[in-house]
């Protein structure tokens, strides 16, 4: 069977031996980006991390990214066409930390559905590690732009991980035939919206292991086949 993370959606590249590398548009540099270009985009980010770590990502505006590491507003936004969008370059190392976890299950194989549940379990953990950035990246994208938040590449890749893992799980007897996988995907996803899951966890104070423990009473034991095993 090919390679769950190389599924359509994922909006990837193929590598050694069949293998699926992270899309760089998750916030990596671009092919064939000039050394200028580059540093330039370096400087910024790390201008950008400096000053959301002192002050907070919501007190921090694109100009003064831009002023501070010395970068015309002009070039600054055909960089990154808004914050959110800034935001998710800086996210790129975790980004690629989850799409490496997901990757080695794969390779080590097990139940797809206990494989999905490690992809949730790492996403929640990404939330509470990375919760401002994801909160800059939803607040950029208002209005005509709501919908940019799931076209993103790294939603993209969350949400064919989910879809082929689905279907897999499917396809081998272990969830319940004619489950509408590209629909499902999104349920599955859902109570991972980063303002959701900080809610329960600081308003309703709620642990991480309670949230996925009942993900997993809700979503996987739910999507079993009868009679597989739990």
């Amino acid at each position: 069977m090919a390679s769950f993370l190389g599924s359509a959606g994922m909006q990837g590249r193929r590598g050694r031996a069949g293998r699926v590398v992270p899309p760089l548009a998750f916030g990596g540099a671009p092919a064939g980006e000039r050394r200028d270009a580059a540093e330039s985009r370096r400087r910024v980010l790390g201008v950008a991390r400096e000053l959301f770590s002192e002050r907070g990502v919501d007190a921090v505006s694109m100009h003064e990214i831009g002023r501070a590491a010395g970068v015309g507003q002009g070039t600054l936004y055909r960089r990154f066409k808004h914050k959110g969008a800034l935001c998710m370059a800086l996210l790129f190392e975790g980004v690629e930390g989850l799409y490496g976890r997901a990757r080695d299950r794969e390779e080590s194989g097990g139940p797809a559905l206990e494989q999905l549940m490690g992809l949730l379990e790492d996403l929640a953990c990404f939330n509470e590690e990375n919760a401002p950035l994801l909160g800059a990246v939803r607040d950029a994208v208002g209005g005509e732009r709501r919908v940019e938040m799931y076209r993103n590449p790294f939603y993209s890749w969350l949400r064919a991980t989910v879809v082929a893992l689905l279907g897999r799980a499917v396809e081998e007897g272990e969830a319940r035939e004619g489950l509408d996988v590209e629909a499902v995907a999104e349920a599955v996803l859902a109570p991972l919206n980063v303002d959701l899951y900080l809610y329960q966890r600081a308003e309703l104070g709620m642990g991480r292991g309670r949230i996925l423990t009942a993900l997993r009473g809700l979503l996987l034991d739910g999507l079993r086949r009868e009679g597989t095993a739990r």
